[in-house]
């Protein structure tokens, strides 16, 4: 019984998490000509949740996390040129791939840590980066993949030019991919991974296998990062050799730090925040914004324990404590 009501505690939605889903839903209705922009936001925040529930969950570094994103979209895009353009087939496809993938690396992975760790993900990531520059027989190097024009949804929805088909398409794929991330981090095996992040060596003495919980959690990572790639490839209709770059990699650990660490709609926020600080501060300084985006993260990770959603909800809890005073 007292389990049963710490899991519902933990499962128990945020106030963050509604109010940024309904706003999601929101800006569509009230900013048609920005669709594509939520779509492009919506695939990004799955990425970083993604990534979230390795580094933020289970406690796994990684610099090479572009690598699942890459195999992604460079799956749906394949397929879709070989035929097959169903694109639903194409995000499983994505999945499978990257998840394969990730469930080989996590064998390594499960036996490293520190700075091992991180050479090991951001190595595997560039020798990746390399073999799609490579085979341009299959990857079309620095040139990419276009023409990456999948089918209708469902053989009823076809992807039109204001971006309506992909925004809805992608809106439900990512919030089942949402949900999906919210059952694992809020079950026992959430638990379990929160264990091994805060003691890795007390954990095998719960009975906690850390090898086997870590590789189950870079799997689904990986598989979620890949459906987030192929999402990509398929709303934009092209994929270029920059999804596999270390650039890519680099900003979702900014963007997941952004968010808030721990939280998976840090994730969603901290891309959101992320894309219109990349914007406004290249049109105010072209040449120094990266600048500008290095010093906000380090006064966020100073001062902003939590990143954006944990510095709201000190703010909401401050204002619920505040004194109401008489008139």
């Amino acid at each position: 019984m007292i389990a049963r009501k710490v899991f519902a505690q933990r499962a128990r939605w945020r106030w963050t998490e509604i109010v940024f889903w309904v706003a999601v839903v929101l800006s569509i209705f009230l900013f048609p000509t920005h669709l594509v922009l939520i779509t492009q936001l919506l695939i990004v925040g799955l990425f970083a949740a993604s990534f979230d529930l390795l580094v933020g969950y289970t406690g796994i570094a990684s610099l090479g996390h572009a690598a699942f994103f890459g195999l992604g979209a460079y799956a749906a895009a394949i397929l879709i040129h070989a035929g097959w353009t169903e694109p639903i087939s194409g995000l499983v496809l994505g999945a499978v791939v990257a998840g394969i993938f990730g469930l080989i690396v996590s064998a390594l992975v499960a036996q490293l840590s520190g700075a091992a760790l991180l050479m090991i993900t951001l190595g595997l990531n560039l020798l990746l980066f390399e073999a799609a520059h490579t085979a341009k027989w299959l990857t079309g190097g620095d040139d990419g993949i276009a023409g990456v024009v999948p089918s209708p949804v469902l053989g009823l929805f076809a992807f039109d030019l204001y971006g309506r088909t992909a925004v809805v398409y992608t809106l439900v794929v990512v919030a089942l991919c949402y949900l999906l991330l919210r059952r694992v981090v809020h079950s026992p095996f959430g638990l379990q991974l929160e264990g091994i992040r805060e003691n890795a060596r007390r954990a095998p003495a719960l009975g906690i296998s850390i090898r086997a919980r870590t590789m189950v959690a870079f799997t689904v990572s990986a598989a979620l990062a890949g459906i987030a790639g192929a999402l990509l490839a398929q709303v934009t209709q092209t994929v270029a050799l920059s999804v596999l770059s270390f650039d890519r990699s680099a900003a979702v650990l900014i963007i997941v730090m952004l968010g808030g660490l721990g939280t998976l709609i840090g994730g969603f926020i901290g891309a959101a925040i992320y894309a219109i600080a990349q914007d406004r501060l290249s049109a105010l300084s072209p040449v120094y914004w990266n600048f500008w985006i290095g010093l906000m993260l380090v006064l966020f990770v100073l001062f902003a324990r939590g990143g954006i959603v944990g510095a709201l909800d000190r703010l909401v809890a401050a204002v619920r404590r505040r004194p109401v005073r008489d008139p």
